[in-house]
């Protein structure tokens, strides 16, 4: 697993953030639970360890799993002269096949949202849109099948 994994500079300080929020707030919290557990007896029919040892088990696997991402992320800086093309941190106005506006942003799969119009760059409609310009109209296959889009405008936030 060695491939840059993209994200932007809010992105990146999100998963420190949450990084130091697990190994400075829930690792101690979780000791605390594991030790109160401890207390009540024996631990081989002791339904609240076990639960607090889960839930160990999920904190440190969360945290291995963000020093990976942040250790191979690629930090790029979005903003400056509008774009030419769609790329990585950029802002696109699209028109559907039934003519409605949709706007999407092309980030990180950490950060993405939908629902927000934040999209991975690693989404079919993102790596379709890669590269197109103004007046592009590209089709892309998705769960509920395919949706043709044309590329209105590109921006950045």
């Amino acid at each position: 697993m060695s491939d840059r994994i993209p994200m932007t500079p809010g992105g990146y300080a999100k998963l420190e953030d949450e990084l130091k929020r697990l190994k400075h707030v829930e690792r101690r919290n979780i000791s605390k639970e594991i030790e109160i557990a401890r207390a009540h007896g024996d631990i081989a029919e002791n339904a609240e360890f076990h639960a607090a040892k889960e839930k160990q088990s999920h904190i440190e696997g969360r945290i291995r799993l963000i020093e990976d991402k942040l250790a191979r992320a690629q930090v790029i800086e979005t903003g400056g002269n509008p774009p030419d093309t769609v790329r990585f941190g950029v802002t696109v106005l699209l028109s559907d096949d039934t003519g409605e506006e949709v706007r999407y942003t092309i980030i990180g799969e950490d950060e993405s949202d939908v629902a927000a119009g934040r999209i991975s760059v690693t989404s079919p409609v993102a790596r379709a849109l890669l590269g197109k310009s103004v007046g592009d109209e590209i089709t892309v296959r998705v769960p509920k099948g395919s949706r043709s889009f044309e590329v209105l405008n590109i921006q950045f936030e």
